[in-house]
């Protein structure tokens, strides 16, 4: 069977031609497309270019960028040369880059911005095996530089390729077979170095065909917005997925400007993490506070007759009563739709979610408001997706319905064990960590526990390596106290504290905009940033907030003190993985003295 991937751009060309295929921001803010024939071109052109660089079978090209459509363009590239693109995240360390260009041996590396220019350089000044530097914009280069080249100067070295250079990339997109490797995907790691997962295109084959069974509601009449890093297997697969299906690719390039640009594409679906999902949801109950009582009430109607209609009914695919689906379709045109059209997201088929749990609370909102959203879960190691919402019969605070052609079981302390086509073939080098990896029967240790309900849908209760136990001999699952307390308007970030110990704490960035408003409310005096975070009717504020959202918790899993930081974890700081997980030896090592002062 031909490689998905490997004839993607030239199939999809041939069917759609001078029609959109990627958009992306030009200087002036405007969204420009590149037609599936310009792609189909650059592409090319790429591809030919790194044949005349010496770029063999089977060689590794690192790309470390934020996402650009050149990103995209490189790795179909490298897949008509029968290359391996090996992703680098954006954010990465010196140390990080140099690790991954060297483990995986790369010869070329894709230096997105400036920056990353600088810590290319760096990079290749330590690692003989790096020869050649290429950048996405138009960097000032070093005064002794005289090697590195644009993409665009790339572009050009590949169009005017000799006739036998075509003939050898041919011959090589030709020769492909679905054993070789599509990629290698450094897994972020909240420990140890990073691991290169191996996976084969025999393994984007399976997702794809998978993913076009399971998710029958797209075409190529949908839009979908590029918002999280390329670099992570969740948006990588997706935005394959969505390019096979024919649907128009915005990529979003800066993190920062994603609230535009839903409002400019109004994408009709979107990858993203919990935390998106949270601060749209405080910003909603902020909003909702502050209304007048019959605006209040209204939306209160709203959210009864929306619960009934898509939780009651359309959940379990049962059909609507006309009263009630009248009652719905005044509140979704006077309430619901207003708001979806402020967030940019009235035209939403799907928004798939993953990377960390969402409150089963703030998913149940958004599905009563007619949000669809999607939860799923996978890895790196799995090619993403293990399981998802089905059209209906999905459970909230659970993670799906298992993908066809997977199989998923329960093992030892509940760990989430997984096999099928989907499934990597090991990491990069390390033998031993694959070994590890497997169970004697070939199920992947996910490293997630679990179990799966009566429904046939998984459910998660912890990480396994973040469990942790207090002194006293109980089992705490941090991540969903964290999630928990991540649904309120006051809370940024958490991290929670107790292994070992007598009872649980926990680290909290507030969310400082809603803190200083609290405080002009009040009329709370401070000097500084640290002096308000420090003010009693402040400390108070968070405590019954916390205290609110552990209803229903056991006393021994309830938070009994806690920190205020005046600055976010970050992940240049090493905070957060780069799929924005806590990464929690640092975050112990870096505040252990605040730590301690809680247990004093």
């Amino acid at each position: 069977m031909a490689n998905t991937l490997t004839t993607l751009v030239a199939r999809q060309a041939e069917k759609y031609a001078g029609r959109p295929a990627i958009y992306h921001r030009n200087q002036d803010g405007e969204w420009l497309p590149y037609s599936w024939t310009e792609l189909s071109s650059m592409v090319s052109h790429a591809a030919c270019a790194l044949e005349i660089l010496g770029i063999k079978e089977t060689g590794k090209i690192a790309v470390f960028s934020a996402n650009d459509p050149y990103v995209l363009v490189t790795d179909f590239a490298a897949f008509a040369n029968r290359a391996v693109p090996v992703s680098i995240y954006a954010t990465s360390s010196p140390q990080q880059v140099e690790y991954i260009v060297n483990d995986s041996q790369a010869e070329i590396l894709f230096a997105g911005d400036q920056k990353q220019y600088h810590i290319a350089r760096e990079v290749a000044a330590k690692l003989p095996s790096l020869r050649q530097i290429v950048t996405y914009d138009e960097v000032k280069l070093d005064a002794d530089d005289s090697t590195t080249l644009t993409f665009s100067q790339l572009l050009k070295l590949g169009e005017a390729a000799s006739e036998k250079c075509r003939e050898e990339v041919s011959r090589r997109t030709a020769a492909a077979t679905d054993n070789d490797i599509a990629t290698l995907l450094y897994t972020s790691g909240t420990t140890g170095d990073p691991k290169g997962a191996i996976l084969p295109h025999s393994c984007f084959n399976a997702a794809l065909a998978i993913h076009h069974e399971r998710l029958t509601m797209l075409s190529d009449n949908d839009t979908s917005l590029c918002f999280l890093p390329l670099s992570h297997i969740f948006e990588k697969a997706w935005t394959f997925f969505a390019l096979d299906c024919g649907i128009r690719v915005y990529v979003n390039r800066d993190p920062k400007e994603i609230q535009s640009s839903i409002r400019e594409v109004r994408p009709t679906c979107m990858c993203s993490v919990p935390r998106f999902w949270e601060k749209a949801y405080a910003a909603i109950q902020e909003k909702m506070s502050r209304m007048k009582p019959i605006s209040r009430f209204m939306c209160a109607r709203a959210l009864k007759i929306g619960r009934r209609r898509n939780l009651d009914y359309v959940r379990r695919g049962v059909a609507v009563p006309k009263l009630l689906e009248a009652r719905y379709q005044f509140y979704y045109k006077n309430v619901f739709a207003k708001v979806q059209r402020i967030m940019g997201i009235e035209h939403g088929n799907i928004f798939p979610t993953a990377g960390a749990p969402l409150s089963p609370a703030i998913t149940e909102f958004f599905r009563t408001m007619g949000v669809p959203i999607v939860i799923g879960y996978g890895l790196s190691e799995t090619t993403a997706t293990v399981s998802c919402y089905p059209d209906s019969g999905y459970e909230i605070g659970t993670v799906g319905s298992v993908l066809p052609g997977i199989e998923v079981k329960i093992g030892a302390d509940n760990e989430i064990l997984v096999k099928g086509p989907t499934v990597m073939r090991g990491y990069y080098n390390k033998p031993e960590e694959t070994k590890a990896a497997f169970t004697a029967d070939g199920y992947f240790r996910t490293g997630d526990a679990g179990y799966i309900d009566s429904n046939g849908s998984i459910v998660l209760t912890e990480r396994i390596k973040d469990l942790f136990k207090t002194s006293n001999g109980k089992y705490i699952a941090p991540q969903a106290i964290e999630s928990r307390l991540g649904e309120d308007k006051y809370i940024e970030q958490v991290a929670v504290i107790g292994d070992n110990r007598k009872f649980v704490t926990a680290i909290i960035v507030p969310a400082i905009e809603a803190v200083k408003e609290y405080a002009s409310k009040k009329k709370i005096q401070y000097r500084s940033l640290e002096e308000l975070l420090k003010n009693a009717q402040i400390r108070d504020l968070i405590s019954k907030r916390i205290e609110t959202l552990q209803e229903g918790l056991a006393s021994f899993e309830k938070i009994k003190k806690f920190t205020l930081l005046p600055k976010e974890f970050t992940m240049e700081a090493g905070e957060l993985t780069n799929t924005l997980k806590i990464r929690r030896p640092v975050i112990n090592r870096r505040y252990a003295s605040e730590i301690e002062a809680m247990y004093a």
